[in-house]
């Protein structure tokens, strides 16, 4: 595999492990000094970054995250770049009907290969917008 297919997998099994509220997935992307910046937070370090699974699942009743396109440069055992991003974070409104909150995300990463794998030491989370959207309801409807 390519390092530019091993940096794209990584965001992906990232993305994954967010919705899916799997520790283990993260543990396997995120280097044990890592930094994950975003607005209004910063967390040191993989342990302290597997709390915000739990802060998801308490938050939203489900995500769903979409990893667009990368574009990175690779240095030897490092490599810096930007992942584009969609996430959706469906919630309870004050209607008490459902919500999507969907952020356009460009993360700004680094990363360093250890081993044969490639684990991020550096995620700042971008928002360049942000949307509200009601979620429809599925199927019952005529063709």
């Amino acid at each position: 595999m390519s390092a530019e297919a091993a940096l794209r997998r990584t965001a992906e099994r990232y993305a994954l492990g967010a919705d899916r509220r799997d520790k283990t997935l993260w543990r396997e992307v995120l280097a044990d000094d890592v930094e994950i910046t975003g607005p209004g937070f910063a967390i040191v370090g993989r342990e302290a970054n597997l709390g915000s699974i739990d802060h998801l699942a308490h938050a939203f009743k489900a995500t769903r995250h979409v990893v667009h396109d990368q574009d990175v440069t690779v240095e030897g055992d490092t490599a810096r770049g930007e992942t584009r991003s969609t996430a959706e974070h469906r919630m309870t409104g004050p209607d008490g009907r459902d919500l999507l909150l969907v952020w356009a995300i460009r993360y700004q990463d680094c990363w360093r290969r250890e081993g044969e794998s490639w684990k991020f030491t550096r995620r700042a989370l971008i928002v360049d917008w942000e949307e509200l959207r009601p979620v429809g309801d599925v199927g019952g409807g005529a063709a």
